[in-house]
């Protein structure tokens, strides 16, 4: 059967996809012309390949970036091609969450509604605890999270140490300011006495993994409970911050947050934020 070529213009209006686009989609391998002239490097189009390029088109306007598009159109299957395209929808599914919380927000912001957190002042004793540091991106910071959540969970199930309190995390000041820095997420567990048969180890001992034993250090805090997603906790760290720089009781240290009801990046959840300051230096 002949084979009827197009020019890249006439492939361009057949297809409603810009010449720049055709240019682009071929030099990143998502769609090659049929035939290249080897004197001017024209580019040629089959009338077979009209259907790709509607199915990129569409797929383009859901958002897919064009590595999915060449794993759609490469996809040896029906079935492998119907799974990329599900894995795309999922994540359209859960930006379009995300957009809708954050559009709430804004308007809670908008109408002054949202209402102040409780603020306490309260001592917050040095624990023992299992914990991984690393050296983490803010944006990626939630997914990096959940594994270190599951890490952590594991290594207290294969220890047997026993929890002593929930989950939480250690912020510098550095991940705020340049949105990078060692951030530590640590578990709470019952160190046995010294000398105590089955007693956890040493500061700083390796568990398993990225899980080492350490102590994390006691604070005076300003402490509020955050209700609702990580994406908000902005408002209850403002209006903690404002306290304490009214009162100027702010001194060096990580900012922690604990998660009394476990930590589940796609729901809401309690977060409570502890801003470490100089408690005798309220005023009377």
């Amino acid at each position: 059967m002949a084979t009827t070529l197009l020019t890249i213009g006439e492939f361009s209006r057949m297809t409603h996809l810009s010449v720049k686009a055709l240019r682009h989609y071929h030099d990143v391998g998502v769609l090659a012309p049929a035939a290249i002239d080897p004197s001017s490097g024209y580019r040629s189009y089959d009338t077979g390949q009209v259907a790709s390029a509607q199915v990129i088109r569409r797929l383009r306007d859901l958002g897919m970036p064009l590595d999915s598009i060449a794993a759609v159109l490469s996809a040896p299957d029906v079935a492998q091609r119907n799974r990329e395209i599900a894995a795309h929808l999922e994540r359209m599914e859960r930006q379009l969450e995300e957009t809708q919380a954050a559009v709430s927000s804004l308007r809670a912001l908008l109408s002054g509604v949202a209402p102040r957190p409780m603020i306490q002042f309260r001592t917050i004793p040095a624990v023992t605890a299992l914990a991984i540091a690393e050296v983490v991106r803010g944006a990626e910071v939630v997914a990096w999270g959940a594994g270190v959540f599951a890490e952590l969970e594991a290594a207290l199930a294969a220890t047997g140490l026993e929890p002593a309190g929930p989950f939480g995390a250690l912020f510098p000041g550095e991940f705020f300011e340049i949105t990078e820095s060692e951030v530590t997420v640590f578990a709470p567990v019952v160190a046995a006495a010294p000398g105590q048969q089955g007693q956890p180890g040493l500061q700083g001992r390796h568990v398993s993994g990225r899980v080492h034993l350490r102590e994390v250090g006691g604070i005076e805090a300003a402490v509020a409970m955050h209700p609702g997603p990580a994406s908000e906790t902005d408002r209850t760290y403002g209006a903690i911050g404002t306290v304490v720089a009214e009162r100027a009781i702010g001194v060096d240290g990580p900012i922690r947050e604990y998660y009394p009801d476990g930590f589940d990046p796609a729901g809401d959840y309690r977060t409570e934020i502890c801003w470490p300051v100089f408690l005798t230096g309220l005023p009377g």
